[in-house]
Formats: C-alpha cells, sequence, structure tokens
C-alpha cells in the first residue's frame, strides 16, 4: 500500500512539531506549496500602499524563500559578487532586523555567468531552537535560532555548482539532506543536524555521455548539474526521497541513501522540487526540453521502461515546481503559460496565459492559487476545473524567491525587500 498524504509524511519523516503554524523550509510544512487548511484566508489583494503590515529592505542579493518560525522569518544573502554570505532575521511582527550575519567568506568565488542565479539561492530550514542556512559549496551551518550564533558549520563538501547553487536543504527525522549537483562531483549527503557530522552520503550513478573528442566533458560539464530539491514521502510504510539530478531522477531510502530506483533521461540544470500525490511521483526533468514524468515509486533499478505512468513533453517548466490541486497538477510556465493534467492520467484539463516570467513556485490557500512573477505581479486564481482569475496585485520589484505564510499572511521577498501582506 502507498500512502500518498503530504501532510502525512511530514508528520512521520519530518520535524513535525509545530509544522502546521511555521513555514520551515522551501515550500512550506509538506514541502508542496501547500498552505494548511484551516490555517485561514489570506490576503487576495494588495500593491506597494494596501495591505503592507511592513516592508523590510535586504541588503546584497539572494533568491532564497523565507522561513518561519516563533515570531522569526529567517532569509539568506550574499554579496553580488560571492565573497560574502549572510544570514538575515526579521521580527515577524514588525519587520525589525533581529539579526544580519556574515557566516561565510570565499576568496575565489567562480563568476556565475548570467543573472538568473546568485550564491543565496538555497531556502533555509528552520526547527525550534535551530535554523540552517546553506550556500551549496561554499558552507553549511546551523544557527541559533535566538541569537544567530554558529552551532556548527561544514564548509568541506566539494561542488562546482558552475552557475552558482541552487538546491535547498530538506529535514528529514534527525538529520539535514543536502543536495549538492555540479559540473565535477554530484550527490546527495545527509548530516546530523545535532552536530553536523555526515550519516549517509550518495553518488549520482548517471550515465552522461558528454565526452568531446578531447576526452573532457562538453561545456566544462555544464550538462551534469541540478537544482533540485528532494521531496521525501512515505512508500509502502517507508521513508523514501525523490530527488531530481542531470540525466535521471531516482529515489533513495531516506534512512540510509541506498538508490532504490531511476528513471533515465537526456535532460538537466532541473530546478523544480518533485511532488507527491496519489502513489505518483511528479517531477520535471530539466533544460533541452523539459518533460513532465509521473513515476510510481515502488520499482527497483532502472524503472525508466516500467514504472512510468504518463508523461507530458510540451511547454513543461524548468523552474517552478508543480502544485497538487485536488487530483490535478498545476505547472507554471516560465513564460507565463499554466498548465493543468489530471494527475491520475495526464490527461490536460486546461491551459491558460497569465503573462510574465515566472522562477517562483506557487503555493495553494484556501482554494486559491498564488503565481509571482519576476516582474514584481502576482495572480490570485480559483484552483478549480477551469481557470478563474480572482486578483493582479503589484509590487515594485520582481520575484524570484517563492511565497512563505505566517498565519493569515503572506511573506513575499522581491528582489530588494520582504513585505508581510495582512488584511
Amino acid at each position: 500500500m502507498i500512502r500518498t498524504s503530504a501532510v502525512l509524511a511530514v508528520v512521520a519523516w519530518g520535524w513535525a512539531a509545530g509544522a502546521s503554524a511555521a513555514w520551515p523550509e522551501f515550500r512550506g510544512p509538506t514541502g508542496d506549496g501547500h498552505v494548511p487548511k484551516g490555517a485561514g484566508r489570506l490576503p487576495v489583494e494588495w500593491s506597494e500602499t494596501h495591505n503592507v503590515a511592513w516592508k523590510t529592505p535586504i541588503p546584497h542579493k539572494g533568491w532564497s524563500t523565507p522561513v518561519v518560525l516563533d515570531g522569526r522569518i529567517w532569509l539568506t544573502t550574499a554579496s553580488v559578487d560571492g565573497h560574502d554570505f549572510f544570514a538575515v532575521c526579521l521580527d515577524a511582527a514588525t519587520g525589525a532586523v533581529r539579526f544580519n550575519g556574515r557566516i561565510f567568506h570565499s576568496d575565489n568565488p567562480e563568476p556565475l555567468g548570467n543573472e538568473m542565479n546568485g550564491y543565496a539561492s538555497p531556502s533555509p530550514a528552520i526547527e525550534p531552537g535551530r535554523v540552517y542556512v546553506h550556500f551549496g559549496s561554499y558552507g553549511t551551518a546551523c544557527l541559533d535560532a535566538d541569537t544567530g550564533a554558529v552551532i556548527w558549520q561544514r564548509t568541506d563538501l566539494p561542488c562546482r555548482h558552475y552557475r552558482g547553487p541552487g538546491s535547498s536543504p530538506v529535514m528529514f527525522r534527525d538529520r539535514l539532506i543536502l543536495t549538492m549537483d555540479g559540473v565535477d562531483v554530484q550527490y546527495v549527503v545527509a548530516l546530523d543536524r545535532t552536530s553536523g557530522r555526515t550519516v549517509w552520503k550518495t553518488d549520482r550513478t548517471a550515465e552522461w555521455n558528454d565526452l568531446g573528442p578531447d576526452g573532457l566533458p562538453f561545456k566544462e560539464g555544464d550538462l551534469r548539474k541540478a537544482y533540485s530539491t528532494p521531496f521525501v514521502g512515505d512508500v509502502g510504510g517507508r521513508p523514501q526521497l525523490f530527488t531530481v539530478g542531470a540525466k535521471a531522477a531516482y529515489g533513495y531510502d531516506a534512512e540510509t541513501g541506498r538508490e532504490l530506483w531511476k528513471i533515465v533521461y537526456p535532460q538537466y540544470s532541473a530546478a523544480a522540487r518533485p511532488v507527491f500525490h496519489q502513489g505518483l511521483v511528479f517531477l520535471s526533468s530539466g533544460a533541452g526540453k523539459s518533460e513532465l514524468w509521473a513515476v510510481r515509486p515502488d520499482g527497483q533499478g532502472d524503472v525508466t521502461s516500467s514504472h512510468v505512468a504518463w508523461k507530458a513533453v510540451k511547454n513543461i517548466p524548468r523552474i517552478p515546481s508543480p502544485i497538487v490541486v485536488d487530483d490535478r497538477i498545476v505547472l507554471t510556465g516560465e513564460d507565463g503559460g499554466i498548465q493543468c493534467f489530471e494527475a491520475a492520467t495526464g490527461e490536460e484539463v486546461w491551459k491558460e496565459r497569465i503573462g510574465g516570467n515566472y522562477a517562483a513556485s506557487p503555493i495553494l490557500a484556501d482554494g486559491l492559487l498564488y503565481f509571482c512573477s519576476q516582474q514584481g505581479k502576482t495572480t490570485v486564481a480559483k484552483a478549480g476545473r477551469s481557470f478563474v482569475p480572482v486578483a493582479t496585485n503589484r509590487l515594485d520589484e520582481g520575484f524570484m524567491a517563492s511565497p512563505a505564510v505566517d498565519g493569515r499572511a503572506l511573506i513575499l521577498r522581491t528582489k530588494t525587500h520582504v513585505y508581510r501582506i495582512a488584511d
């Protein structure tokens, strides 16, 4: 029997305590963008002068989604040149800065080579008393959630990200799971949350097939990297880690890191976080004509030809994560195209265009979807069997970070500020 409830998975495998009252990691308490039912209605309309409880500027540059717990909002930022990496804590009620500290320094950060990413894209993770900040190979640290004091840190996890880090940490039981898919090495590692020591480490087993006549990888290994954040689900009563890399996606035993299954594809640079529903894992494969795969996670070995329930191949986004709405899957295209599929069959239900460009993943709250664009527009729409716009809202700067929630308030991070949006 496969249990598919994301909420059940959090209670069984995650940090659990107080999860419904917090936004503990990227995509919230259930890891899939769902605001817990019964949390109350979020604001539907706002602007720079309407329904803004506070607005706080954030120095430097960072695309990480804020996390929220116990009246604190934590996020990360980094100098534009990549030399210095910071953690910032805001008071959730007032927006006042409670902590702003440099956690890591790099003498020789690698240039990004594009404007899409930065040096502080991975989102933090938070639990009572502790917050975990991650900057890829530049460093991972556990901080005291009240004072910002460093409890432990790691700077010895190698990975040449090439375009900057992107995968966010995931909390599972007493572990912190990190994904390091670079051009040189590709692996997933679980750290003990108390001490930071390595519990297990699993290398990717993809076949790259990307060597040129000179025996070196094409584009310095650019086709080997990825930015996706894993998702832990309950498969037959066992916790399984669903993780998307370049050239393949995998199911790992979350307790031991043992690879259970994988599917193989030609894409790379995947950034969307997978979701789990009705016994299927839904994942976007990445750049090079992204595809949406619906995979049954109860196989062994290479299951590409045996455990794929269905696949969609047209206009599939690489960056925004999919979201489950009842028994449907909704995708946010980077170009503003929204698609809805039946989760069980892959049959298209509807498609619409809302304009703009998108990197942030949507959230679902009280039957409403929130889509935040890079131009600063948020479209609110009813999540039914047709697309019904409810409101369009604008802030001065655009969104790269996904929304977070604190009770009945939205916590929105634009490229320059954090806002508390509340009726």
